[in-house]
């Protein structure tokens, strides 16, 4: 057994002691088993451990991303791994401790301002409202993205201490907490970024969701393929009838061609391809197409049980199409995909296709 196995046994064993609920204004997170995985060590995998973290790769973070969103659990831990601590690493930025939820936030309604409070070069002031914030109100620590001032290219990237400020009171369709956060002079360190940095960033956000989305899915058609399996309908199981056969194996069609395409965005990011955005583009255009149909024939199959809030299934559907409009969704990235392969022109469209494929 690998590393990388062990650290997947040992996040399926905390998960194990922590079932997924339903979300609440009350119980807007899984606070037990965020200190379960930090105590562990695990809300640092990833980032060095002379910037605080607890070392390893990549593909040791994306593993826990994975098997985490495979099990519905309610933590900022995609966004803090694969998100918010790589890019505040990548700016010179401090972090802060594994052990507080960090999260971030495209706020391209918050300007930055250069501060004049005498503290030196890296200092600024935000001011504007940031809204869809994952985990607002719930993690501490947030990693926005502003516009720069007047006349600057590219963004600001500061890290917030939002510890003092309310959060208003949204969710996506899974519940999980999705506020706006008023940034009115809120004093922040900070760093310039450079447009392809900006790109980078966003791209790193839109891999996290398909990570995400991919390793639902997946469980998904586990469960799916288990009930067709076991539930009984005219003396046989469901698995039997040949309708329900080619609803399963377009499911699986479909998870394997998701799995296939963030495996190789995760790829590239691990290698620092200067075409991570395009990737990233196409793993979460295909990654939200993918959860149209899975999601709809995994509750085909379940029939009316799959609707219910006691089931289990919901936990994952209902978290599958949030993510799939977040980060932006299909029709953004779309856009930007397509305009990206055409860029180079026509002589250079089958290189740029082959280069992504």
């Amino acid at each position: 057994m690998s590393d990388q196995d062990l650290l997947v046994e040992t996040v399926r064993d905390i998960l194990g002691g922590h079932e997924p609920f339903v979300l609440t204004a009350e119980r807007p997170w899984d606070e037990r088993l965020w200190t379960a995985l930090a105590e562990a060590g695990l809300t640092g995998v990833g980032v060095p451990e002379e910037a605080g973290g607890s070392g390893g790769e990549l593909a040791d973070a994306v593993a826990i991303v994975r098997t985490l969103a495979a099990g519905a659990a309610a933590v900022p831990v995609a966004e803090q791994l694969l998100v918010a601590a790589p890019v505040l690493l990548a700016a010179d930025l401090d972090l802060p401790g594994p052990d507080e939820p960090l999260t971030v936030a495209i706020a391209d309604a918050v300007t930055a301002e250069p501060s004049d409070d005498g503290d030196g070069p890296g200092r600024w002031t935000l001011t504007g409202t940031a809204t869809d914030v994952p985990w607002a109100g719930v993690a501490r620590h947030v990693a926005v993205l502003a516009a720069a001032p007047a006349g600057i290219e590219g963004s600001v990237l500061a890290l917030v201490d939002v510890s003092g400020l309310e959060a208003t009171r949204a969710a996506n369709l899974a519940g999980e907490p999705r506020g706006s956060l008023v940034l009115d002079g809120v004093p922040a360190s900070g760093a310039l970024l450079r447009p392809a940095q900006v790109a980078h960033l966003r791209a790193r956000y839109a891999l996290a969701r398909s990570v995400q989305i991919a390793a639902a899915l997946e469980e998904v058609l586990a469960w799916t393929v288990q009930y067709a399996g076991e539930r009984q309908q005219f003396g046989r199981p469901l698995a039997k009838f040949q309708a329900i056969q080619m609803e399963l194996a377009e499911m699986a069609g479909e998870v394997t061609a998701v799995t296939a395409i963030v495996d190789a965005a995760v790829q590239g990011l691990d290698r620092e391809s200067p075409e991570l955005p395009l990737l990233a583009a196409a793993a979460k255009v295909r990654a939200g197409a993918a959860v149209e149909v899975v999601a709809r024939l995994a509750h085909q199959v379940h029939g009316a049980i799959g609707f219910t809030q006691e089931y289990r299934l919901h936990h994952l559907t209902r978290r599958c199409w949030s993510w799939r409009d977040e980060a932006g969704g299909e029709a953004t990235w779309s856009r930007f995909l397509g305009e990206g392969v055409v860029a180079g022109g026509g002589d250079q469209l089958w290189t740029t296709l082959t280069r992504l494929g």
